[in-house]
């Protein structure tokens, strides 16, 4: 990837973040081990890097080398002085207000979860103590918003998309937009965007003014796929497990569009939760959709879940092929039905503090050679259980796709190897095959390399 045209500039917060104590400065500008500096120019990095082609997080940083970030602390608050940023963050030498609103989030959610971590680290052994932190981190985000209806629609599916397939995400959001639906994704590209496109579309004809078009991400996919010029709240998890969290917290309903390995890794995250005994009984839209062409897409990974987790995982989720309109109406009655539940057990509309979430699901899992190659996955271990340890095999194919600390262990180590049940193997190599033919690892034009061999525990060689 080569480098871009740069521009230095001077900027300062509007609104919010204006103020740090020296504390939190010098920790931002700390470059070694326990320092912010590195994470926090990575991520502002993204953000300015908004619209670009790329989801591969190591040449984003290698296209820009000399970009360096001055944090100044001053009586009238912080500035950041900028060096080599890229220009098309900028509109005659002045930063896009999306642009600039993003950056400022991205230091406040990381000075505060740096902070936080520090002051429980205790707490973050426990599943109510780590439930507590993500609250905390989306409350200080101020995206929790007390006596607001529910209203928000979480969309998953893939940044390596096809044209039509991102138009009907946005066809979607739109017909969502029309009756009241607020939209949060990852933030990046393709689904993460089109519905937001849709919706906002929608919301400017209904005269819609406290249009919600939230971002929640992680600062290693946030490097590998910048926020869409939509979001206009941005908040960056610490990992991708309270990133999940979060988005299940904040949901009202769930639709997935087609996509790849992180999409499978969010239903499988979900699924898991859903089928664990202690949350039977409480409402959690989940649609799958997408366009005629995507059908095939679907029944794929439609006998995925059955070959691993079985029928009764597949009652979790309804599948609509190819009709906008009926996605919306009944995600608009199901989120009513959500409503009508949650007042009847005086649980938030803002936060589903009622959803159990095993510690399983909640601890970071790090994708290394060797927890992949000892991941558990027999078919003898319970579905919810199962679903959590297929979902991280998801989480490092993901890891080994896009994120530079994955792209770097490949590249030393050579791929992944994950090993199982062949029960559970063959169904798994199928799906992950599909992806691959159907060019869902990677964005259109570049060749895809896999970052995994799948093994099976009988012979042990390697599926291809």
């Amino acid at each position: 990837m080569e480098a871009n045209r740069t521009i230095n500039a001077s900027v300062s917060p509007k609104g919010s973040l204006e103020v740090l104590s020296r504390i939190e400065v010098e920790k931002l500008k700390q470059i070694g081990e326990n320092g912010l500096y590195p994470l926090f120019r990575r991520c502002a990095l993204a953000i300015l890097n908004t619209g670009s082609k790329s989801d591969n997080a190591k040449a984003i940083l290698e296209a820009y080398p000399d970009f360096e970030i001055e944090i100044i602390q001053q009586d009238r608050g912080i500035r950041l002085e900028l060096h080599n940023a890229p220009a098309n963050a900028f509109v005659d030498g002045e930063m896009i207000a999306s642009s600039r609103e993003m950056l400022f989030s991205a230091m406040r959610d990381i000075v505060y979860s740096e902070a936080e971590r520090s002051r429980r680290k205790h707490d973050l052994e426990s599943s109510p103590g780590i439930t507590d932190h993500v609250f905390q981190l989306l409350r200080n985000a101020d995206v929790l918003h007390a006596g607001e209806s529910p209203n928000m629609v979480v969309c998953w599916g893939g940044h390596s998309i096809s044209q039509e397939e991102y138009q009907y995400s946005k066809e979607v959001g739109h017909s969502m937009g029309l009756r009241g639906l607020n939209i949060c994704t990852g933030c990046g590209p393709g689904v993460m965007k089109g519905p937001m496109k849709g919706a906002a579309i929608a919301h400017a004809k209904q005269h819609i003014t406290s249009s919600r078009f939230l971002g929640l991400t992680e600062p290693d996919i946030i490097a590998a796929e910048a926020p869409n010029p939509i979001v206009n709240e941005l908040v960056i998890l610490p990992d991708i497990e309270k990133r999940l969290e979060a988005f299940v917290r904040v949901a009202h309903g769930i639709i997935i569009f087609p996509g790849g390995a992180g999409t499978a890794e969010e239903l499988l995250y979900l699924l898991g939760i859903l089928l664990n005994p202690k949350n039977q009984s409480i409402p959690f839209p989940l649609l799958l959709t997408g366009p005629k062409s995507s059908e095939p897409y679907f029944q794929q990974l439609n006998e995925f879940i059955n070959d691993t987790l079985g029928f009764e995982a597949q009652q979790k989720y309804k599948i609509i092929i190819d009709d906008p309109e009926q996605v919306a109406r009944v995600m608009a009655n199901s989120v009513e039905r959500v409503k009508q539940y949650r007042r009847r057990q005086n649980d938030a509309y803002y936060f589903n503090w009622e959803l159990n979430i095993d510690l399983s699901y909640q601890q970071p899992f790090i994708p290394t050679h060797e927890n992949m190659s000892s991941l558990d996955l027999s078919a003898d271990l319970e579905i919810h259980q199962l679903a959590a340890n297929l979902r991280r095999a998801f989480s490092g194919i993901v890891a080994g796709n896009v994120k530079e600390s994955g792209i770097r262990a490949i590249e030393q180590h050579g791929p992944y190897q994950i090993n199982g049940d062949p029960t559970i193997m063959r169904p798994l190599d199928k799906l992950l095959e599909a992806f691959v033919q159907q060019k869902r690892m990677k964005l259109p034009g570049s060749t895809y390399i896999p970052c995994y061999q799948i093994m099976q525990e009988v012979d042990q060689k390697p599926q291809t």
